[in-house]
């Protein structure tokens, strides 16, 4: 369905995925932004699991990065440089003074092709090209994402990216969730099989150490 139009007047599309087992999940080609999950219960009541708006002019208007795909590399690269091969290049700064998801126009702030896949499974490919030096980053690269919901109650998502040339790739979804389905996450209950932490400065850059999460807010190691 029709979801609304980029600035240049390029449609903006939503597609709904369903399964057997009633689950819903809502995505848009504008930066591949899951807007809804809806899954059931303990009682088996359906709820919209993850956080988002219902209109595309919100989306526009800016965001904390709602259930998009991340790229071409997700978190902050240190004053927006790195050096590969040997050779030097310099980012767009986003987050100053670093670089952020990507840089000022990410893959969450792209128009992306979209295609239904046939099969027995609902799902939904996405596809982008980044041209050389977009944001800065050396080569061409050929991205898909591919978003199913199998009759598992699995929303599963790949991703695929090829490149004509060395450069960094890290790509991931960046949903946010609630689980109680609205109000506060304060009744969530959360485990991490995780004995370590990387600290960061204070511009968010990891220190490159690790320490104890034990005797510290991030130790998640009992529920």
């Amino acid at each position: 369905t029709l979801f609304g139009g980029m600035s240049d007047g390029r449609p903006v599309h939503l597609f709904t995925l369903t399964n057997t087992n009633g689950l819903l999940v809502r995505v848009t080609d504008y930066g591949t932004i899951i807007t809804e999950l809806h899954v059931p219960d303990r009682v088996g009541q359906l709820g919209d699991v993850v956080l988002g708006f219902d209109n595309l002019a919100q989306y526009l208007e800016g965001h904390p990065y709602f259930g998009c795909t991340i790229g071409r590399v997700a978190n902050r690269i240190a004053r927006g440089r790195f050096t590969l091969g040997g050779a030097g290049f310099t980012l767009a700064i986003n987050n100053d003074p670093n670089h952020l998801h990507g840089g000022v126009t990410g893959f969450d702030k792209i128009l992306w092709k979209a295609e239904p896949l046939s099969g027995p499974v609902a799902g939904v490919k996405f596809t982008h090209v980044s041209p050389d030096g977009d944001e800065g980053y050396p080569g061409r690269l050929d991205l898909a994402v591919n978003m199913t919901l199998t009759d598992g109650n699995e929303l599963v998502v790949e991703y695929t990216a090829s490149t004509d040339r060395a450069t960094p790739v890290n790509l991931t979804n960046h949903t946010y969730f609630n689980f109680a389905g609205e109000g506060d996450i304060l009744g969530h209950e959360l485990m991490l099989a995780a004995d370590r932490f990387t600290p960061t400065d204070d511009a968010s850059i990891p220190t490159g150490g690790l320490r104890l999460v034990r005797g510290t807010p991030l130790d998640f190691t009992r529920s």
